[in-house]
């Protein structure tokens, strides 16, 4: 009884915590919103004598809601991907980005910079980049007879190496004045320039791939536990882990290409939501997804709030995720022996 009080008690915790900051982000920020503005001008459109004024309108839903829901979405994407990685590869080290999925969308992006592509154009190079990095990783992984997880996370690793190559090659090539800057910011990770049109394909796209993880995670307890073990009850583990890795790609790629590079977020939340709800991943996976939800919220609103001029997320979560991630080293885990 006092296991199930405690689950319910955590469970709780992590449905609070992604709605008290939902709506506590639209009061920050340049204008002033209050918490009486915010809630008319949301049931405005239920009711539209509710409305205050055409102003806060505008700021509530062009400027701050399109944003709000792309850092939770980015968030909860990366912490869940995380969380899956390290189950499939057994490792607590592994990032969403070990396949190069964030080096190719990175090349994308910045090809579609340099050629003045527009930014729709931008998002569709970084989607289609991230997609053929893993992709190459993949098949460069098959060539060897002894293929296996070892191999597909060092494929990664090479590719990740060339497309970063390539990036720099770009950036050499840029002019330094204007395309060289855009393509810098980008790599640094932002949700500056995100509104509703371009959000709503990533959003289907993305939330089609989370349900499907979720619907898998107690496999990933099986998975965990080794190959050996898991083709003993049935499960076919080189499929199971395409479709896993192939989901996985698909996501991080949609969210890379809304937001840029950001790091850190896959790697320490599910490290962190471990601590609190234990290896299971059918409970790990649903929390990491509300607790990179919101913790990239919360990055996002001191990226928009500590200067006067707005900082890029991945710096923020770089200079938050190091110190953390080595506080999570020293402390160790037992629950991943």
């Amino acid at each position: 009884m006092g296991i199930y009080q405690e689950h319910k008690s955590i469970s709780i915790i992590f449905i609070v915590i992604p709605v008290v900051l939902f709506f506590a982000s639209f009061l920050i920020g340049r204008y002033p919103v209050t918490p009486v503005e915010v809630i008319m001008t949301l049931l405005s459109p239920l009711n539209p004598n509710l409305a205050i004024s055409d102003t806060i309108t505008g700021v509530v839903f062009n400027i701050r809601l399109p944003r709000i829901i792309a850092a939770m979405l980015v968030g909860a994407s990366l912490a869940v991907v995380g969380g899956t990685f390290q189950s499939i590869f057994r490792n607590p080290l592994v990032s969403p980005d070990i396949l190069g999925v964030s080096t190719g969308a990175g090349f994308g992006a910045a090809l579609s910079i340099l050629l003045s592509l527009g930014n729709y154009i931008t998002q569709i190079f970084a989607f289609i980049f991230g997609l053929i990095s893993v992709t190459i990783s993949y098949f460069i992984s098959r060539v060897y007879k002894y293929s296996g997880i070892l191999v597909l996370v060092l494929s990664g690793m090479a590719v990740s190496s060339l497309f970063g190559a390539l990036i720099s090659s770009i950036k050499f090539l840029a002019d330094p004045n204007q395309k060289l800057p855009e393509i810098t910011f980008w790599l640094m990770g932002s949700l500056s320039s995100v509104n509703m049109d371009s959000l709503i394909p990533v959003f289907v796209t993305i939330f089609i791939g989370l349900a499907i993880l979720l619907l898998l995670r107690w496999r990933l307890n099986i998975l965990a536990m080794g190959d050996e073990e898991s083709q003993s009850l049935g499960i076919n583990t080189d499929r199971l882990r395409i479709i896993l890795i192939f989901i996985s790609t698909f996501i991080t790629a949609a969210a890379v290409c809304i937001s840029g590079v950001i790091g850190w977020v896959g790697l320490i939340v599910p490290h962190m939501t471990r601590i609190i709800t234990g290896p299971d991943n059918r409970i790990l996976l649903p929390a990491s997804l509300s607790f990179g939800a919101s913790f990239l919220l919360f990055i996002d609103n001191l990226a928009r709030v500590l200067f006067t001029v707005e900082l890029p997320i991945g710096i923020l979560t770089a200079i938050i995720g190091a110190p953390v991630f080595l506080f999570l080293l020293k402390k160790g885990y037992n629950d991943w022996n």
